[in-house]
Protein backbone atom coordinates (compact mmCIF):
# COMPACT_ATOMS: atom_id res chain seq x y z
CA UNK A 1 0.00 0.00 0.00
CA UNK A 2 1.11 3.64 -0.41
CA UNK A 3 1.35 5.48 2.64
CA UNK A 4 -1.58 3.88 4.45
CA UNK A 5 -3.63 5.08 1.32
CA UNK A 6 -5.99 1.94 -0.11
CA UNK A 7 -5.72 1.58 -3.80
CA UNK A 8 -9.04 -0.05 -5.01
CA UNK A 9 -9.04 -0.73 -9.26
CA UNK A 10 -12.85 -0.29 -10.68
CA UNK A 11 -13.56 -2.44 -13.57
CA UNK A 12 -16.13 -3.65 -16.01
CA UNK A 13 -17.03 -4.58 -19.64
CA UNK A 14 -19.01 -2.07 -21.54
CA UNK A 15 -22.68 -1.04 -20.32
CA UNK A 16 -21.75 -2.91 -16.85
CA UNK A 17 -22.30 0.43 -15.29
CA UNK A 18 -18.83 1.45 -14.50
CA UNK A 19 -19.21 4.90 -14.99
CA UNK A 20 -22.00 5.41 -12.64
CA UNK A 21 -20.52 3.65 -10.06
CA UNK A 22 -17.28 5.14 -10.18
CA UNK A 23 -19.52 8.82 -9.81
CA UNK A 24 -21.50 7.14 -7.01
CA UNK A 25 -17.90 7.07 -4.99
CA UNK A 26 -16.98 10.87 -6.03
CA UNK A 27 -20.05 11.76 -4.17
CA UNK A 28 -19.21 10.17 -1.55
CA UNK A 29 -16.00 12.10 -1.20
CA UNK A 30 -13.38 9.60 -3.04
CA UNK A 31 -10.98 10.80 -5.25
CA UNK A 32 -11.15 9.06 -8.34
CA UNK A 33 -8.31 8.10 -11.41
CA UNK A 34 -9.62 8.14 -14.47
CA UNK A 35 -7.41 6.10 -17.43
CA UNK A 36 -9.97 7.14 -20.10
CA UNK A 37 -10.25 10.60 -18.99
CA UNK A 38 -6.13 10.94 -18.93
CA UNK A 39 -5.76 9.26 -21.95
CA UNK A 40 -7.93 12.02 -23.72
CA UNK A 41 -5.78 14.23 -21.92
CA UNK A 42 -2.58 13.08 -23.49
CA UNK A 43 -4.48 12.96 -26.56
CA UNK A 44 -5.65 16.84 -26.79
CA UNK A 45 -4.02 19.75 -28.16
CA UNK A 46 -0.27 20.13 -26.72
CA UNK A 47 -0.14 17.12 -24.99
CA UNK A 48 2.36 14.75 -24.80
CA UNK A 49 0.30 11.90 -26.00
CA UNK A 50 -0.42 13.90 -29.07
CA UNK A 51 3.63 14.80 -29.55
CA UNK A 52 4.09 10.65 -29.51
CA UNK A 53 1.43 9.83 -31.87
CA UNK A 54 2.64 12.81 -34.10
CA UNK A 55 5.83 10.83 -34.56
CA UNK A 56 4.28 7.20 -34.84
CA UNK A 57 1.23 8.16 -37.17
CA UNK A 58 1.65 11.77 -38.42
CA UNK A 59 -2.01 11.56 -40.01
CA UNK A 60 -3.22 10.52 -36.80
CA UNK A 61 -2.62 13.97 -35.85
CA UNK A 62 -4.89 17.17 -36.61
CA UNK A 63 -3.99 20.42 -35.81
CA UNK A 64 -2.07 19.40 -32.34
CA UNK A 65 -4.76 17.00 -30.97
CA UNK A 66 -5.10 13.18 -31.93
CA UNK A 67 -7.78 12.24 -34.76
CA UNK A 68 -9.34 9.10 -32.96
CA UNK A 69 -11.09 8.05 -36.19
CA UNK A 70 -7.86 8.21 -38.22
CA UNK A 71 -6.03 6.63 -35.88
CA UNK A 72 -7.86 3.62 -35.26
CA UNK A 73 -7.55 3.33 -39.10
CA UNK A 74 -3.76 4.14 -38.73
CA UNK A 75 -4.23 0.63 -36.30
CA UNK A 76 -6.13 -1.53 -38.55
CA UNK A 77 -3.75 -1.13 -41.79
CA UNK A 78 -0.64 -0.94 -39.55
CA UNK A 79 -0.49 -4.41 -36.99
CA UNK A 80 2.32 -3.39 -35.27
CA UNK A 81 1.50 0.16 -34.81
CA UNK A 82 -0.96 -0.67 -31.68
CA UNK A 83 2.21 -1.81 -29.85
CA UNK A 84 4.12 0.74 -30.37
CA UNK A 85 1.69 3.59 -29.56
CA UNK A 86 1.17 1.49 -26.34
CA UNK A 87 5.11 1.48 -25.41
CA UNK A 88 4.98 5.33 -25.88
CA UNK A 89 1.93 5.88 -24.45
CA UNK A 90 1.27 3.48 -21.27
CA UNK A 91 4.56 5.59 -19.39
CA UNK A 92 2.47 9.14 -19.42
CA UNK A 93 -0.70 7.30 -18.53
CA UNK A 94 1.26 5.63 -15.32
CA UNK A 95 3.09 8.75 -14.91
CA UNK A 96 -0.39 10.94 -14.80
CA UNK A 97 -1.82 8.12 -12.25
CA UNK A 98 1.47 8.84 -9.77
CA UNK A 99 0.83 12.45 -10.19
CA UNK A 100 -3.18 11.67 -9.01
CA UNK A 101 -1.75 8.90 -6.23
CA UNK A 102 1.07 11.13 -4.89
CA UNK A 103 -1.78 14.50 -4.59
CA UNK A 104 -4.25 11.98 -2.14
CA UNK A 105 -1.67 10.76 -0.41
CA UNK A 106 -3.31 11.36 2.76
CA UNK A 107 -6.37 9.55 1.82
CA UNK A 108 -7.58 6.48 2.95
CA UNK A 109 -8.99 5.47 -0.08
CA UNK A 110 -9.05 6.43 -3.36
CA UNK A 111 -10.30 4.38 -6.97
CA UNK A 112 -8.64 4.14 -10.31
CA UNK A 113 -11.19 3.82 -13.11
CA UNK A 114 -9.37 1.75 -15.42
CA UNK A 115 -11.61 0.02 -18.43
CA UNK A 116 -8.48 -2.65 -19.30
CA UNK A 117 -7.13 -3.19 -16.03
CA UNK A 118 -7.01 -7.25 -16.20
CA UNK A 119 -5.86 -6.96 -19.68
CA UNK A 120 -2.90 -4.49 -18.76
CA UNK A 121 -2.42 -6.76 -15.38
CA UNK A 122 -2.78 -3.37 -13.48
CA UNK A 123 -4.08 -5.53 -10.59
CA UNK A 124 -0.42 -5.86 -9.83
CA UNK A 125 -0.37 -1.91 -8.56
CA UNK A 126 -3.91 -2.39 -6.93
CA UNK A 127 -4.98 -3.29 -3.09
CA UNK A 128 -7.48 -4.82 -4.61
CA UNK A 129 -10.44 -4.66 -7.44
CA UNK A 130 -14.25 -4.03 -7.98
CA UNK A 131 -15.88 -5.06 -10.95
CA UNK A 132 -19.09 -4.01 -11.77
CA UNK A 133 -21.33 -6.27 -13.56
CA UNK A 134 -24.76 -6.98 -14.77
CA UNK A 135 -26.72 -9.65 -16.89
CA UNK A 136 -26.59 -10.26 -20.00
CA UNK A 137 -29.69 -8.58 -21.04
CA UNK A 138 -29.18 -5.25 -18.85
CA UNK A 139 -25.95 -5.18 -20.72
CA UNK A 140 -26.85 -5.43 -24.34
CA UNK A 141 -29.86 -2.69 -23.58
CA UNK A 142 -27.64 -0.17 -21.84
CA UNK A 143 -25.10 -0.78 -25.46
CA UNK A 144 -26.99 -0.63 -28.06
CA UNK A 145 -29.09 2.47 -26.65
CA UNK A 146 -25.63 4.23 -27.49
CA UNK A 147 -26.10 6.82 -30.59
CA UNK A 148 -24.43 4.66 -33.29
CA UNK A 149 -23.88 1.05 -31.17
CA UNK A 150 -24.37 -1.70 -34.04
CA UNK A 151 -24.34 -5.19 -32.11
CA UNK A 152 -21.20 -5.87 -34.41
CA UNK A 153 -19.76 -3.17 -32.78
CA UNK A 154 -20.81 -4.59 -29.55
CA UNK A 155 -19.03 -7.77 -30.12
CA UNK A 156 -15.98 -6.29 -31.27
CA UNK A 157 -15.38 -4.50 -28.01
CA UNK A 158 -16.26 -7.42 -26.36
CA UNK A 159 -13.69 -9.96 -27.81
CA UNK A 160 -11.25 -7.70 -27.14
CA UNK A 161 -11.86 -7.32 -23.43
CA UNK A 162 -11.05 -9.83 -20.89
CA UNK A 163 -14.90 -11.85 -19.95
CA UNK A 164 -16.91 -11.03 -17.44
CA UNK A 165 -17.27 -14.02 -15.78
CA UNK A 166 -13.80 -14.00 -15.61
CA UNK A 167 -13.50 -10.43 -14.38
CA UNK A 168 -15.82 -11.36 -11.65
CA UNK A 169 -13.06 -14.54 -10.82
CA UNK A 170 -10.74 -12.30 -10.63
CA UNK A 171 -12.35 -9.85 -8.25
CA UNK A 172 -12.07 -8.79 -4.57
CA UNK A 173 -15.29 -7.55 -4.46
CA UNK A 174 -18.19 -7.16 -7.00
CA UNK A 175 -21.60 -5.20 -7.47
CA UNK A 176 -24.21 -6.18 -10.01
CA UNK A 177 -25.62 -2.76 -11.04
CA UNK A 178 -28.87 -4.85 -13.15
CA UNK A 179 -30.38 -5.02 -9.98
CA UNK A 180 -30.59 -1.25 -9.83
CA UNK A 181 -29.03 1.58 -9.06
CA UNK A 182 -29.62 2.23 -6.14
CA UNK A 183 -29.07 -0.82 -4.42
CA UNK A 184 -25.63 -0.32 -6.32
CA UNK A 185 -25.04 3.07 -4.63
CA UNK A 186 -25.53 1.65 -1.30
CA UNK A 187 -23.30 -1.08 -1.88
CA UNK A 188 -20.49 1.47 -2.55
CA UNK A 189 -21.14 3.73 0.57
CA UNK A 190 -21.11 0.20 2.32
CA UNK A 191 -17.70 -0.82 0.87
CA UNK A 192 -16.29 2.82 0.92
CA UNK A 193 -16.90 1.94 5.11
CA UNK A 194 -15.54 -1.44 4.92
CA UNK A 195 -12.32 -0.41 3.43
CA UNK A 196 -12.15 2.51 5.54
CA UNK A 197 -12.72 0.74 8.40
CA UNK A 198 -9.81 -2.18 7.51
Amino acid sequence: MTSGTYILGLTGSIGMGKSTTANFFRDAGVPVWDADAAVYALYSKGGAGAQAIATLAPDSVNEGKVDRGALRKAILDDKTLLKRIEVAVHPLVASDRKKFLVSNADESLVVCDVPLLFETSAEAWLDGVLVVTADKNTQNQRVMDREGMTAEMLETMLSKQTPDSEKRRKADFIIDTGKGMDLARAEVLSLIERIKDR
